[in-house]
């Protein structure tokens, strides 16, 4: 019998219509020369026959149910590959403006409940001589970190024959559970360290605290559709950037969404006064290989700043200051901070009416998710685009995410379909921004 986690729970627990609870990514790939018309159909064909199942993709919630929430993960025996596998063909004339329409129709319908918590799409059609995957977890199942680590897993560095599943089984490494003399340390530690979070917001001006964020048109309540938007930097050029203005790649990342969202804000009207606070996600030392190892920090994103080298600066230093509080906690005591700063909050504001009262907890999360640094393959299809795909949560309608692959930056946006409007004009602010730093 496998338990659910009280987090992963928390992602099945908290799912409706409005609020689809997974996590996806958008893979490009370019036909090998030569292949042949109906080379995607072949392969959809030999996916089907690859039956053997890793373990976190045939696991479905069970007991006791619906009313009291699932408690333990069953496994399904015999899963129907031709439910989770599906093909697809683009519209003419199967531009990267359709493939973005498909996967935002897509990512908004839930998972069934009564089968494992996982599609895989294969999409033909795209233009320029290219097939598209598109693949959505349950985010009870997985994190950002474990999915592209599962993702890397299928391809490989140099082109063969033989395209590997995304669920087929994989070697699991043995983890070692923490002496229990570390794990009453570790908890003898929450209490201080939630206490120098408090503290330290109070008392740093760069620093952020729950709750502390301005409402937006960002942090209104979820409809269930969705809008995708999607595109890549180069690493070089956002490092140069970084290395200008002695900041790190991250900071140039959030002074580039800040700076998009002052401009897509002002376009309209509606930028606070105040500063926007972003959650950024911060991975954990893992236990086990599945489920969720992940917390969250709050950064201020100086979004009241007009000057981008001073937005930037300012950027950093909130983002220092998280870092100070984070610095030698263990995984435990830091879960305890992101309960605290973010993910705790988080749930409160899905409560009825709670939103109405109170300020959002922060107004965006903001990911940066470790990436392969080398083009990788799928058989002999070269990957040419990895686009994270993730979610919003009730309260905030905005998430994005990006992922470092093959030398650039590739950034997956999605939002509420009725919330965040021209979604796709948020990337020509991306660049705007990124320009403005040098």
């Amino acid at each position: 019998m496998t338990f659910i986690s009280p987090s992963d729970a928390m992602f099945l627990a908290s799912e409706t219509r409005e609020h689809p609870m997974h996590v996806g990514g958008l893979h490009v790939f370019r036909l090998p020369d030569g292949a042949p018309s109906d080379y995607v159909h072949t392969l959809y064909q030999q996916l089907l026959g690859s039956t053997r199942l890793a373990a976190m993709y045939r696991r479905r919630p069970a007991w006791p149910g619906p009313l009291l929430g699932a408690l333990r993960w069953a496994d399904d025996a015999d899963v129907d590959l031709d439910h989770h596998v599906r093909l697809s063909a683009l519209p003419r004339p199967g531009r990267v403006r359709e493939l973005l329409a498909l996967v935002s129709r897509l990512h908004g319908t839930l998972l069934d409940r009564h089968r494992p918590l996982w599609e895989f799409h294969l999409i033909e059609g795209l233009d320029d001589n290219r097939f598209a995957v598109y693949v959505k977890v349950h985010h009870a199942l997985t994190d950002g970190v474990n999915a592209v680590r599962n993702t890397a897993a299928m391809l490989s560095t140099r082109p063969d024959n033989a395209p590997r599943p995304l669920w087929g089984p994989r070697p699991r490494a043995a983890q070692q559970a923490p002496p229990v003399s570390t794990v009453a340390r570790d908890l003898a530690g929450v209490l201080p360290a939630a206490a120098h979070v408090v503290t330290k917001g109070l008392r740093t001006p760069d620093a952020a605290l729950p709750f502390t964020a301005p409402k937006t048109i960002l942090n209104r309540p979820l409809t269930g559709a969705r809008r995708f938007a999607a595109q890549s930097w180069s690493i070089d050029r956002i490092s140069a950037v970084a290395r200008q203005h002695h900041a790190t790649i991250n900071d140039v990342v959030l002074a580039m969404c800040s700076g998009a969202l002052r401009e897509y804000l002002s376009s309209t009207g509606d930028l606070p006064e105040k500063s926007l606070v972003a959650a950024v996600p911060v991975a954990l030392p893992r236990t086990d290989g599945d489920g969720n190892a992940v917390t969250m920090v709050l950064c201020r994103l100086a979004s009241d700043v007009a000057d981008p080298v001073e937005r930037l600066r300012r950027i950093r230093a909130s983002m220092l200051a998280a870092k100070d509080v984070m610095r030698g906690r263990s995984a435990l005591q830091l879960s305890a901070i992101g309960m605290l700063t973010s993910i705790g909050p988080t749930g409160m504001a899905a409560i009825p009416g709670f939103s109405a009262i109170a300020a959002p907890p922060y107004n965006v999360v903001i990911s940066n998710v470790p990436g392969p640094r080398k083009r990788l393959f799928w058989g002999d299809a070269a990957m040419e685009g990895w686009y994270p795909v993730s979610m919003p949560v009730e309260g905030q309608a905005l998430n994005i995410t990006v992922l470092s692959y093959a030398g650039n930056i590739e950034f997956g946006l999605i939002g509420c379909r009725r919330n965040v409007a021209h979604l796709q004009r948020l990337l020509d602010h991306l660049e705007a921004a990124l320009a403005a730093l040098g």
